[in-house]
């Protein structure tokens, strides 16, 4: 086996594995997560802990059974992220057609 036939079957390694849309997305996913994350933080959160009766944001909103506190605005504002962050996902798949990237394999 010579260092080019090595070379190119390496290449088709990560062709067929996504390895390199892996890595982007990887990089990607952080950069794409601190935006949604400040998005919901700074944005919908407040506005849900409007409507809930809370005006220092979503994360104030509990109430206490006896000494336990149950922290439901914090909940419900880590459901809402992840919402989010699935309907970008989502949107960026089907907007860029991500999807029709991938080598179809057979």
């Amino acid at each position: 086996m010579n260092k080019i036939s090595a070379v190119n079957g390496f290449l088709e390694f990560i062709r067929e594995q996504g390895v390199i849309g892996l890595a982007v997305g990887f990089m990607l996913g952080g950069a794409v997560a601190k935006v949604v994350t400040a998005l919901v933080t700074d944005l919908i959160n407040p506005l849900i802990g409007l409507a809930l009766g809370s005006t220092t944001g979503l994360k104030a909103a509990s109430f206490k059974i006896g000494t336990a506190v149950i922290l439901y605005g914090d909940f419900i504002g880590v459901c809402v992220d992840f919402l989010v962050i699935a309907l970008v996902v989502y949107a960026s798949v089907r907007i860029f057609r991500l999807d029709k990237l991938e080598k179809q394999k057979g």
